[in-house]
């Protein structure tokens, strides 16, 4: 199983741009990552080349539906402090 981008993804390009086996595409409405043609880089990178660079954290989900980069990973934000500004309306 592939990886997957969310609608939380801003269409910035940045993981298109570092994908190495080009398995990243514009979709009708954001990016999209064909599950035949992603490898999860294994064999190029340590680590999946597209959540190393996304901006946006939780925009890209692993096989098993867990952020690639998980809130606060970016922001250095405790992701107890992310979920409690989410639940006061904040973020």
């Amino acid at each position: 199983m592939s990886y997957e981008i969310t609608n939380l993804c801003v269409n910035c390009h940045a993981c298109m741009d570092v994908c190495p086996s080009e398995a990243i595409s514009v979709g009708l409405s954001q990016f999209v990552i064909n599950p035949k043609a992603c490898n999860h880089c294994e064999g190029d990178y340590a680590h999946a080349q597209c959540g190393s660079i996304c901006p946006v954290e939780g925009a890209i989900l692993d096989e098993f539906g867990e952020a690639v980069n998980p809130a606060g990973s970016l922001t250095g934000i405790p992701p107890e402090r992310v979920a409690q500004l989410v639940a006061e309306g904040i973020l």
